[in-house]
């Protein structure tokens, strides 16, 4: 047999004849176009996206659209599309550090120089700086939604997919259904 003279022209080489003979038998399940192209066990989508700047003077501000599609079972819907300002992203992290074992990534800066008078462009109201604003926070809510002990916490949740943010509510832990 083929394999048996494999092993006798092994021997004697030490652990790279063991690695090598035992890699003969391992089996491997031939892939169908479903496992190919069909959708994964388990995915988490969230985009940060169609940032709006609504308001005038020193109240406008600038929104983003918060779209989650997932088929985790800790999710309570499986799609959801909510709008959410950048003191809603400083509100959720800090609730992720006051609640949660998890290290919580840093948010992108603040941009204090941009909110100084007399500058020559728009500030934070700038197209250039919403848009890499738009995606430090897209980054920044992917890595926390995958963690998978902040994805129990209630105010990733609320955060996700409630329409508004109850900055009241209680603290605790999603069960899983």
């Amino acid at each position: 047999m083929k394999s048996d003279r494999i092993l006798t022209l092994l021997e004697g080489q030490g652990d790279m004849a063991e690695t090598i003979a035992d890699t003969r038998r391992l089996y491997t399940k031939p892939q169908n176009l479903n496992d190919a192209y069909g959708p994964p066990s388990n995915f988490l989508e969230i985009d940060v996206s169609n940032p709006e700047t609504v308001g005038v003077g020193r109240g406008r501000y600038t929104t983003y659209e918060v779209r989650l599609k997932t088929n985790l079972p800790i999710f309570k819907l499986k799609e959801s599309s909510v709008r959410r300002r950048y003191s809603d992203f400083e509100w959720l992290r800090a609730e992720l550090e006051r609640e949660s074992k998890v290290v919580v990534p840093p948010l992108p800066g603040k941009a204090l120089f941009r909110q100084l008078p007399f500058r020559g462009d728009d500030g934070i109201f700038d197209d250039s700086f919403i848009e890499e604003r738009r995606q430090g926070l897209e980054q920044f809510l992917n890595k926390v939604a995958g963690h998978p002990l902040a994805q129990n916490e209630r105010c990733l949740h609320m955060f996700l997919q409630d329409e508004s943010v109850d900055k009241n509510y209680t603290p605790s832990k999603i069960r899983q259904a």
